[in-house]
């Protein structure tokens, strides 16, 4: 299966263009307002349109209410939504039901004890992101840019496909993926020259250098998630 390359946190119609033309099979936008890289609805549903079915749309959200999230879904038709709170297992069930969409499970890594909790969480997601843990100190989920030991995931046994986060650049992705195995990478501010910011040649050069790792690609990869119809 062919290696999925996601850029997330884009805001913008001409880096999402950038993206888009560089190949990125997934785009992310977010959804949450700490972040530099925060959509407004309505710049969500335009940056949703520009999309037109080039590549899959993925709503970032951190425990969103359903309120929140049903009108993420009605503005943006993404074909993923991508949970990186605390969602437990029983929430990640819920939003699957009503919202009737996949869902990828964002797992912060520091230790291999953060691992423990993955067949629950594998029972019920479609797949995992993994990322570092926050800093003590964080406002913000995720590992803000800074890897993990991606020896943790050396043979590691998912039922599902998994993705890698956290740190990745162009220089090290190819490493990364040699480790790791994982189906797809997920980079933000690897791509950013300012936070929130994406520099147009470092996402082209991001995704260049994902490319270059020889197919067959990992045990781990994966089809794209089905797109709605009218993009």
């Amino acid at each position: 299966m062919p290696l999925i390359v996601k850029i997330c946190g884009l805001s913008t119609p001409a880096t999402l263009d950038v993206a888009l033309e560089a190949g990125a099979d997934m785009v992310g936008f977010v959804f949450f307002p700490p972040s530099p890289r925060h959509l407004g609805l309505e710049r969500a549903r335009e940056l949703g349109a520009q999309v037109r079915g080039r590549a899959g749309k993925v709503a970032l959200t951190v425990d969103a209410d359903d309120a929140t999230l049903g009108n993420i879904v009605e503005t943006l038709k993404p074909d993923l939504l991508q949970l990186h709170g605390k969602e437990t297992v029983a929430r990640i069930r819920d939003i699957k039901r009503t919202f009737g969409l996949p869902v990828m499970k964002a797992v912060g890594v520091e230790t291999s004890a953060d691992l423990a909790a993955l067949p629950g969480t594998a029972a019920v997601a479609d797949r995992i992101l993994f990322d570092a843990h926050p800093p003590k100190d964080a406002t913000r989920p995720g590992g803000l840019g800074v890897p993990f030991d991606w020896h943790l995931l050396e043979n590691l046994a998912l039922n599902i496909p998994f993705m890698l986060s956290g740190g990745l650049n162009a220089a090290n992705v190819v490493e990364a993926l040699r480790i790791t195995r994982a189906g797809g990478v997920d980079i933000s501010s690897g791509v950013e020259r300012a936070p929130g910011i994406k520099d147009p040649d470092m996402i082209r050069a991001f995704i260049q250098a994902a490319r270059t790792l020889p197919s067959p690609l990992p045990v781990n990869g994966e089809r794209l998630p089905a797109r709605r119809a009218g993009g």
